[in-house]
């Protein structure tokens, strides 16, 4: 039966009631739309087809096949149902601490803002497209690898600062004043 547009369902004890919210398992996600649509099956078996998947401002993600929901039926009415939330437990990260929180992919990479201020990235390649600048305010910076630069890398600014290539020119053309004859020496022979 229905009612105002909702799906009335029979309870089993003779009495009716509006669709509650249920779980269910996603096989398909569409991200083309102002709002991305799901497809998949709800715990009782039901068929969904392009039901809205909402997420909080500012984070979207896609699900993998295999996600599970819950669905609120907007009215009771499953057809128009509307995930609230999406969990994959094969790839969910375990073991946070209290207080932790992560995103992450079904690849590997992940952001996790750790206890004790600290926050690891894990990934292959980092890319960060800044159109200005990027700055980094820290007392130190540490890395277990090689640094190259297409442009050129300058110490103490912005006071008295200089690019390795001055430092370099100044090194390939310098001379030292001899104690005994007084004369200079040559420019070295092994430039930078």
């Amino acid at each position: 039966r229905s009612g105002a547009g909702a799906e009335i369902q029979e309870r089993g004890d003779g009495r009716f009631g509006v669709r509650q919210a249920f779980r269910g398992v996603g096989s398909l996600v569409s991200s083309a739309g102002p709002v991305q649509l799901f497809h998949g099956e709800a715990l009782a078996g039901e068929q969904l087809q392009e039901n809205e998947l909402m997420q909080h401002y500012g984070f979207t993600s896609r699900p993998p096949p295999g996600f599970m929901f819950v669905c609120l039926p907007v009215g009771g009415k499953t057809a128009h149902g509307i995930a609230v939330a999406t969990e994959h437990a094969g790839y969910r990260l375990r073991g946070l601490a209290t207080g932790e929180m992560a995103i992450y992919t079904d690849e590997g990479d992940s952001i996790i803002l750790r206890r004790g201020h600290l926050i690891e990235v894990t990934t292959e390649t980092l890319r960060i497209a800044a159109s200005t600048k990027v700055e980094m305010i820290t007392p130190l910076l540490t890395t277990t690898g090689e640094v190259k630069a297409d442009g050129d890398i300058t110490d103490r600014i912005p006071a008295s600062g200089q690019s390795m290539a001055q430092m370099r020119a100044v090194y390939n053309g310098h001379t030292h004043h001899e104690n005994d004859a007084h004369g200079e020496t040559n420019v070295p022979t092994q430039q930078v």
